[in-house]
């Protein structure tokens, strides 16, 4: 989730370049995938996001970019990445969160790239919606959804 999810996309990324096995299939919460915060949700849900705020993001992130391109396409995907031959992905967010635009840009940008992608936006819930399990039915509701998601996908 979030930072994770980035993570998750780059790490891919990473295999695909390098050559190595490609995980069955991508499952990203909210993530984290334009250093630049670029998105327009940024501005747009800064009000309705009651977990993230603009400084504690652009402080993290500084940790994160060290003073590389905020534009590379290991920090940030969803604007600059070739996403082509990255596996089925399946992108959960919540429409108050800041970093709505993230999840939008990239599932379009994987989609421009023939990936199977699916977005799943969830309304009037906070970033990482996911983590409240047992208590949002939303919650309960998207997990379900995730764990079809990779069910349908991996082979055990």
């Amino acid at each position: 989730d979030s930072a994770g999810g980035g993570l998750t996309i780059t790490g891919a990324l990473a295999a695909r370049d390098a050559g190595l096995p490609m995980p069955a299939a991508i499952v990203a919460f909210s993530p984290g995938v334009d250093a630049a915060r670029a998105g327009e949700s940024m501005l747009t849900k800064a009000a309705a996001d009651p977990v993230l705020d603009r400084a504690s993001l652009d402080r993290m992130s500084n940790f994160y970019v060290a003073g590389q391109n905020r534009r590379n396409p290991l920090l940030s995907p969803a604007v600059a990445a070739d996403l082509t031959g990255l596996p089925p992905m399946l992108v959960q967010v919540g429409t108050n969160e800041m970093l709505l635009d993230d999840a939008r840009r990239l599932a379009v940008r994987a989609s421009d790239a023939e990936v199977d992608v699916i977005l799943d936006i969830t309304a009037k819930v906070p970033h990482v919606f996911q983590s409240f399990a047992g208590i949002l039915d939303e919650a309960d509701e998207a997990l379900d959804r995730a764990a079809l998601f990779l069910r349908q996908r991996v082979r055990g």
